[in-house]
């Protein structure tokens, strides 16, 4: 039944006693099974992984991206590296990644700033990274974005330690600058 009597013609008629809930309002009508089942199936697929997502594309049209180690232009021994490896990463999420020769070409330099102290106390710092990026495929003009990031970490019981979180900390940093680059990226 689509809808009682009173519903349909819009009036504030009394529902018999069978139409009335505990409290004397509408009795909730069942729900759809075939809407329920949709829901069902929806969060089913939701929690084993499953979702909607497009395809990424790069400025120029770009759906393939080679990542070559990027020049490293500070003092720390492996951040260009470590800017590739995430920036790959993210790629392959993406669907994005390319081999060598495949593709668009993405390479560029990394710079990091000096820690430096952020608290009074001496123990949080500050520590951050700047992505310059070049973006070539075929023939066309090379896209340049700049990303920069920054985060703090705490300082740790011992150098030793702190050195450690220091490390954790530029490799957090440049991971997001890494997503923040490729979003910079997208068409």
């Amino acid at each position: 039944m689509i809808g009682t009597d009173c519903e349909r013609r819009g009036s504030r008629m009394r529902l018999p006693q069978s139409e009335r809930g505990a409290l004397g309002g509408a009795r909730a009508k069942p729900e759809c099974p075939l809407g329920l089942g949709l829901a069902v199936l929806v969060i089913a697929l939701a929690g084993c992984g499953y979702g909607f997502s497009q395809r990424y594309v790069a400025a120029g049209g770009v759906d393939r991206i080679h990542v070559r180690p990027f020049e490293n232009r500070s003092t720390e021994p492996d951040l260009g590296a470590v800017v590739a490896t995430a920036l790959r990463e993210e790629l392959a999420r993406r669907g994005a990644a390319a081999e060598a020769g495949a593709g668009a070409l993405l390479d560029g330099e990394v710079r990091a700033t000096e820690p430096v102290l952020t608290s009074t106390a001496g123990v949080t710092w500050r520590i951050g990274v700047e992505l310059r990026a070049r973006l070539s495929a075929g023939t066309g003009r090379p896209v340049e974005r700049t990303v920069r990031r920054e985060t703090d970490f705490l300082a740790g019981a011992d150098p030793l330690e702190t050195e450690g979180r220091r490390a954790l900390a530029l490799r957090r940093v440049a991971g997001e600058a890494a997503r923040e680059l490729l979003r910079a990226l997208e068409r």
